[in-house]
């Protein structure tokens, strides 16, 4: 696992594994996911982290928001 944070970029990437990226999906305004070829998650970049959080973001009634959050497999 690994953590790099772009202090330029107002950016944060957390990559899980080595293995190759074959797609990425952005789940919410400024969280790209990147899976591998089994569709697991190998990597988050969360952009803007300097920037406030939409409250729409923040509701816990906001399932499509939490949806990328499921564990892999179960959503």
């Amino acid at each position: 696992m690994k953590l790099v944070v772009h202090k330029e970029d107002d950016a944060l990437y957390l990559r899980l594994d080595d293995t190759a990226i074959v797609e990425s999906e952005e789940v919410s305004d400024g969280i790209i996911l990147d899976y591998n070829a089994e569709g697991k998650v190998v990597g988050i970049e969360i952009n803007a982290l300097c920037q406030p959080a939409k409250p729409e973001f923040l509701a816990a009634d906001s399932a499509r928001n939490r949806s990328w959050l499921d564990p892999i497999g179960e959503s």
